[in-house]
């Protein structure tokens, strides 16, 4: 395995539509593995290949519930009128975070490692997570659903501030 460089917005790659992946080979094994390690490695829970310059409709997500999310070729549809409204950020816009409204539920279908269709529902974190790394197969950033400004985040700064009370 081995961390890939991720794009950062204004590289033009992140505003393509991706093509469908066709077939599974050990390249593409690889390519999970490293968009796995690379987003650990990032502090993210999610991770598309467009991200790692591959225009190809595959993303990966672990928002740290016990399970890893392999989605190829994915489709990704709200259920239901109910929204949840947060900060988000992304791993291509470092640094920033931004208000963002998106569908509290979604319906997720896509292929697995093995090409294997699977669906499933979701809500809250994960259905954020969803619909956001399937933004970025279409070539769109949160940023441009962001509700007022980006605004500057540093994380260590905020681990201080939530845990200054326990010291």
């Amino acid at each position: 395995m081995a961390l890939r460089t991720i794009r950062e917005i204004g590289d033009p790659i992140l505003e393509k539509e991706c093509k469908p992946l066709k077939a599974v080979s050990d390249r593409t094994i690889d390519l999970i593995n490293d968009m796995f390690e690379t987003m650990y490695a990032a502090n993210g829970v999610g991770l598309a290949a467009p991200q790692v310059g591959i225009l190809r409709q595959l993303f990966v997500i672990d928002i740290g519930d016990g399970q890893r999310y392999i989605c190829i070729n994915p489709t990704v549809t709200p259920i239901g009128d109910e929204t949840q409204t947060g900060d988000e950020g992304c791993l291509s816009v470092p640094g920033k975070q931004g208000v963002v409204t998106r569908a509290m539920k979604v319906h997720v279908e896509a292929l697995d490692a093995n090409m294997q269709p699977y669906a499933f529902d979701c809500e809250g974190l994960l259905a954020r997570a969803m619909a956001h790394e399937n933004d970025h197969l279409h070539g769109i950033l949160y940023t441009s659903k962001v509700e007022g400004e980006l605004e500057d985040v540093n994380y260590e700064s905020l681990d201080e501030e939530e845990f200054e009370d326990f010291e």
